[in-house]
C-alpha cells in the first residue's frame, strides 16, 4: 500500500509540472512576439505598397482593414514612384522627418563584433514584425559556400525579405534578389592583424595544420615561419589568411600586389553605403543611426562574442611588420 502510495505521488508530481511549465510557455508566447522569416496569412502589417523601402513613421501602425494586410507571399518589385537604384535614408535629414530604412543586408563578417550588430537588427526587426532571410536548417548560409537563394528558409522565386544577416559567403546577384531595389548593405571590417590573433585563436583548432604547432605560444612559433605551417588548400585555411576578403566573396589568395585586389575594394565601396569598423564601433554605429534613420534606443547594445584575451601582437619585437599579415 504503502509503495502503491508512493508512485500515485510521483504521478501527481509529474502531472502538475507538466501542467505548470505548459502554462509557462503559453504565457512565454504571448509575452514575447517571435522573429518572422515568414509572413503568415493571418498576421496585420501596415500597408506597404505605396511606400518606399523606407517607411514613413506613421507608416508603422498597424490596421486591421483587409486590405492593408501583406499577402504570405510577395516580390521585390518597386513599389510605384519608388527609385530602381539604392538610396538609403540621409542622415543630414534626420531632423527633417527622414524615414527610418527597414530593408537591410549585412554581410556579417567573422571575429569584427557582428554578432553584436546582429543582435540589434534582431532587436529592430522583431520590435516592427520585419522579415527575416533565415538559413535553413543551420546558422549560417551554408558557410564556407558561395551564398544561394536556396539556402534560405521557406525560399520561393521572387521572394523578397526586409533584413539578411546571417554569416555567409557573399554573392552580389544571389543577395541583390532577395531584397528590394533600394535596400541598405552594410558590413563591418577589423584591423588585419587585429582579427588574425583573433581568428587564429579562435578557429585555430579546426585548422588542421595548426594541429604541427606543439609550443605554448602557438601564434609565436607559427608567425615565426608561416610558410611552414601554412597549406592555402587545407581544410578550413581560410580562417587564417585574409578572411575578410574571402567573406565577402573574393580570392584570399591573391597577392596583395595584384590590380585585382584594389578593383574588389573599390567594388565593395561602391555596393556597400556602410563600412563599420571594430576599433570605432561606438561611432560606426551613430554613422548607421543617422544612414537608417534610426533612433538612439535602437542602437543600444550589450557586448556578445566578445573576446577578452591579452593580445600577444607587441610582445615579440620580430613581430612588428611581418609580411603575413600585410596579406591577411
Amino acid at each position: 500500500m504503502r509503495e502503491k502510495k508512493r508512485w500515485e505521488s510521483m504521478a501527481k508530481g509529474l502531472v502538475l509540472g507538466a501542467l505548470f511549465t505548459s502554462f509557462l510557455l503559453l504565457l512565454y508566447s504571448y509575452a514575447v512576439p517571435p522573429l518572422h522569416a515568414g509572413l503568415p496569412s493571418t498576421m496585420q502589417w501596415p500597408q506597404r505598397r505605396q511606400d518606399p523601402a523606407c517607411w514613413s513613421r506613421s507608416a508603422l501602425t498597424p490596421t486591421p482593414r483587409k486590405e492593408d494586410v501583406f499577402p504570405p507571399f510577395y516580390t521585390c518589385s518597386p513599389a510605384p514612384g519608388e527609385s530602381e537604384t539604392a538610396s538609403p535614408a540621409n542622415g543630414s535629414s534626420s531632423s527633417s522627418g527622414c524615414r527610418p530604412c527597414r530593408d537591410i543586408v549585412f554581410m556579417k563578417t567573422h571575429k569584427t563584433a557582428s554578432s553584436t550588430l546582429l543582435n540589434i537588427l534582431f532587436r529592430f526587426g522583431q520590435k516592427h514584425r520585419l522579415k527575416f532571410a533565415f538559413p535553413n536548417g543551420r546558422n549560417d548560409f551554408d558557410y564556407p559556400a558561395f551564398f544561394a537563394r536556396s539556402l534560405v528558409q521557406d525560399y520561393r522565386p521572387g521572394a523578397c525579405f526586409n533584413i539578411i544577416c546571417n554569416h555567409m559567403r557573399f554573392h552580389y546577384d544571389e543577395v541583390r534578389g532577395l531584397v528590394r531595389p533600394n535596400a541598405t548593405f552594410i558590413t563591418v571590417l577589423r584591423d588585419p592583424a587585429r582579427l588574425f590573433e583573433s581568428s587564429f585563436h579562435y578557429f585555430g583548432s579546426v585548422v588542421p595544420f595548426t594541429w604541427k604547432l606543439s609550443g605554448r605560444d602557438k601564434l609565436a612559433e607559427f608567425l615565426q615561419d608561416p610558410d611552414r605551417y601554412y597549406d592555402p588548400h587545407g581544410y578550413n585555411a581560410h580562417y587564417l589568411r585574409n578572411l575578410l576578403f574571402f567573406d565577402l566573396g573574393y580570392d584570399s589568395g591573391l597577392d596583395p600586389s595584384s590590380p585585382r585586389v584594389q578593383e574588389h575594394i573599390l567594388e565593395v565601396e561602391r555596393r556597400f553605403h556602410l563600412v563599420l569598423l571594430q576599433e570605432y564601433f561606438d561611432e560606426s554605429l551613430v554613422l548607421l543611426k543617422d544612414l537608417l534613420c534610426w533612433e538612439l534606443e535602437d542602437v543600444l547594445y550589450f557586448k556578445l562574442n566578445w573576446q577578452a584575451t591579452f593580445s600577444n601582437l607587441n610582445c615579440h619585437p620580430w613581430l612588428g611588420s611581418p609580411d603575413w599579415w600585410t596579406k591577411a
